[in-house]
């Protein structure tokens, strides 16, 4: 891969951070913001890909009166809750979530975009009358499917007899990681064997999010090897003393860089830099843990009714007060 060719599969955060000019508004469009969508884009913008996510507004997920299976909530939840905290977490994984319905997505003939690569890139449209444009886009909408038939085949439609007579998306035509034949497009919902709970649809959102991150590392030059995503973090002192040293992970690229790709130095080099300092931030000391998790208890407030809180805050200090006298 030559240095310009490397160059033109950065990603828009990357091309306005080098001084170029981004031929689309994001790097992924998410369609839906219910457990897929809000899981893919989770993990797409965890790994800095500028991720939008729409609401399509006809969630599966509102259609139910409680959620008691997922787990972490052994009395169960509140939809409206669950949602909420989707969205919240998608955001503060860095995605930008907007209530717009879409209403259709096609291939780009705008200005913007006329650079890229003939059929690449994708424009979305919605019925707030707003035009978005994104290397790639995921849907995650189990019910629906129409507004994808401009840059499908006829064949990956169909209409269920009986049915309320809507243009749905086949469940079988995305493959197992959500790829379809449309470079640039991912089917996260439906899926033939991963949108009928809430938890699986998570997980499948989750799969595809992954599918995508790992497509754009190979379109970023790096090899098979080497393009698989991980999105972990683990405590800093389960870390031996030799993986804390670049040089070690140095080691470990070049081992896995193919031979026959040598061409590009200086691609090499910026390519195995920023794996290592990803690498290295994937470790916590015992303060961010703590500092974390405390986070994450404060921000689950955010979402609990205001009342309860203060009912349970009260019988916290009922049972302290007892503890205090009885010692």
């Amino acid at each position: 891969m030559t240095e310009n060719e490397a160059s033109s599969h950065t990603t828009s955060a990357e091309r306005d951070g080098q001084g170029g000019a981004a031929t689309t508004d994001h790097d992924v469009i998410v369609v839906g913001s219910g457990p897929a969508g809000c899981s893919a884009g989770v993990f797409t913008a965890r790994y800095g890909l500028d991720t939008l996510v729409l609401d399509r507004g006809q969630s599966s997920l509102g259609q139910c009166a409680v959620v008691e299976n997922y787990p972490g909530f052994p009395a169960g939840i509140g939809v409206e809750t669950l949602s909420a905290l989707f969205e919240d977490h998608a955001a503060e994984a860095g995605c930008d979530v907007v209530p717009e319905l879409v209403e259709r997505v096609d291939r780009p003939d705008d200005e913007r975009v006329d650079q890229r690569p003939e059929g690449s890139g994708f424009l979305v449209e919605t019925a707030a009358g707003n035009t978005h444009t994104a290397d790639r886009v995921i849907a995650a909408t189990r019910y629906g499917g129409a507004y994808l038939q401009p840059v499908l085949e006829v064949d990956a439609f169909q209409t269920p007899d009986g049915d309320d007579g809507r243009t749905r998306l086949d469940r079988s035509f995305p493959d197992r990681d959500g790829g379809t034949p449309v470079d640039g497009l991912f089917v996260a919902s439906p899926s033939k064997a991963a949108d009928r709970q809430a938890i699986v649809a998570a997980g499948r959102g989750a799969r595809v999010g992954i599918a995508v991150v790992e497509a754009v590392r190979r379109d970023q030059g790096y090899p098979p090897a080497l393009a698989p995503h991980y999105d972990w973090v683990r405590p800093e002192e389960r870390r031996a003393e030799e993986w804390g040293e670049r040089e070690t992970w140095r080691e470990v690229f070049a081992e896995r860089w193919p031979a026959d790709r040598d061409g590009d130095r200086r691609r090499y080099v910026e390519l195995r830099e920023r794996e290592i300092d990803r690498r290295l931030a994937a470790y916590r000391s015992p303060g961010e843990i703590e500092a974390t998790a405390e986070r994450g208890q404060r921000r689950l407030l955010e979402h609990l009714d205001e009342d309860l809180v203060l009912e349970r805050a009260t019988e916290i200090a009922a049972d302290r007060d007892t503890v205090e006298v009885d010692t």
